[in-house]
């Protein structure tokens, strides 16, 4: 019997994310470091079902079967970015050298005076993107997060991060209640930030190609877009090792305008237009994928999109 994501118990547990929160801080970034390999092998050995969801994964960005010390890579990478959430939320970005690509397409976006969706994945560190708020400070970020599917990691947000961790919107709240708090922020002419790889159960979706094959997006990202006539931007912070992290946008639709009749096909088009983007930069940075199930799994039963802006679900697949 195939375990939905969003089922899944957290890697780990409170303590030991503690201990680490506390020996990050105590001891800096590169003596703790050095908790990474034991955190590594503890994947590889002790946690089959993300052991064969990284192989299958890397099998399509590899296009070749990994071996097994690149799966240990893989869970590296995904402990390095984790443990980097501390100093991203406590405003260290001075521990990190962060290149940019494509500014001038966000740059673009804001100057329409509308706000940005900005719509991002699990891949890399979404936190990197925190970086923001040197480049552009007079811009309101909110971001779009599921706190109860990782309670441990929330708990050590608000600890870290009081301020971001009240302006969070939460997606378990009635879709309604979510579009609301979205364009609110955006009419403002702020950010939203929401990860739109992830489906919720009972919630609308959208297929589109990807890797090789084909996978099931939310559909909740693109109808909120298209509601609002809001600009869309992908935005991806690829750890590069050690403490380089390269920051990349990617416009994707100035505006989702379009009568009832063509909605679904543009929908349709902008979903596979991230997806490409999103698969390019995964070739060139492979290690930075961080769904740790079978994302191609779509023998489930999909619950097809209509045209109500959002279901009784939630508003995003964060």
């Amino acid at each position: 019997m195939t375990v939905h994501w969003i089922e899944r118990r957290e890697g780990g547990n409170v303590v030991a994310l503690k201990l680490i929160k506390t020996a990050a801080v105590l001891f800096g970034r590169r003596i703790t470091r050095l908790s990474l390999l034991p955190i590594t092998i503890y994947f590889l050995i002790r946690r089959k079902p993300e052991r064969l969801a990284s192989r299958a994964y890397l099998r399509r960005a590899l296009s070749r079967e990994p071996s097994v010390f690149e799966i240990a890579r893989h869970f590296h990478h995904f402990a390095a970015v984790t443990l980097d959430r501390v100093y991203f939320l406590t405003n260290q970005l001075e521990e990190f050298e962060a290149r940019t690509f494509g500014l001038d397409e966000l740059d673009r976006a804001l100057s329409f005076g509308r706000g940005v969706l900005m719509v991002g994945a699990h891949v890399g560190s979404f936190d990197a993107l925190r970086a923001l708020k040197t480049l552009r400070p007079d811009v309101t970020l909110r971001v779009v997060l599921d706190e109860e599917h990782s309670p441990a990691l929330s708990n050590t947000l608000r600890e870290l991060d009081p301020e971001m961790a009240a302006s969070i919107i939460n997606p378990r709240k009635s879709g309604a209640a979510v579009a609301i708090e979205i364009g609110q922020a955006l009419r403002a002419g702020g950010l939203v930030t929401l990860l739109a790889d992830r489906v919720r159960p009972g919630n609308p979706t959208i297929t589109v190609d990807f890797l090789g094959d084909t996978i099931r997006l939310p559909i909740a990202p693109w109808q909120i877009a298209s509601a609002l006539h809001v600009p869309i931007v992908l935005c991806v912070g690829l750890f590069q090792g050690r403490n380089r992290y390269d920051l990349h946008f990617q416009l994707l639709s100035e505006a989702l305008v379009a009568d009832r009749r063509d909605r679904r096909q543009l929908m349709q088009a902008t979903a596979q237009r991230f997806a490409d983007h999103l698969a390019a930069l995964l070739f060139s940075a492979p290690y930075n994928w961080f769904n740790f199930y079978e994302l191609w799994n779509t023998s489930a039963t999909a619950h097809q999109p209509s045209d109500y802006l959002v279901g009784d679900g939630d508003s995003s697949g964060s």
